[in-house]
């Protein structure tokens, strides 16, 4: 009987394979783990997820930026110079405009609902017609206020 986590083996491997990329033991680990997540994940968090022990840094940093490259993952600054990693797959279809608030002291990133942008006057501004937005709001998590 397939269990949850052979459900998302089996995902994650289509999305490789999709991609025209070999199934490799590091790359299904690594799929794995942005997908149990669910949310952007370090390069370091990814290695604690692993285990240090299982899977070479750097090797992992490779997996993380080819996967970046093909558009597999999204790779992004979220304005503290550490690069996260979110997967795009089909349990959680992501667009390039959602939010994300960064907490500043736990560095913990959660997805905001969808915001709307528009001038005080209630217009959209003609010089953003066709801009891409990448919103990032920053502050302290309620979970750390109460700590």
């Amino acid at each position: 009987m397939p269990t949850k986590l052979d459900d998302v083996h089996t995902e994650v491997r289509a999305l490789i394979k999709s991609k025209g990329m070999r199934v490799t033991a590091q790359r299904l680990a690594v799929l794995v783990a942005l997908h149990e997540r669910g949310a952007p994940m370090t390069h370091e968090e990814v290695m604690l997820e692993l285990g240090t022990e299982a899977y070479d840094k750097a090797s992992v940093w490779r997996v993380l930026s080819d996967f970046a490259g093909i558009g597999l993952v999204r790779r992004m600054d979220l304005g503290d110079r550490v690069w996260r990693y979110e997967l795009y797959d089909a349990c959680r279809p992501l667009s390039d405009d959602h939010p994300h608030f960064l907490c500043e002291v736990s560095s913990e990133v959660t997805f905001l609902p969808p915001l709307e942008v528009r001038g005080r006057d209630g217009g959209f501004p003609a010089a953003l017609v066709n801009a891409s937005f990448h919103i990032r709001i920053t502050g302290t998590c309620a979970d750390c206020v109460t700590a």
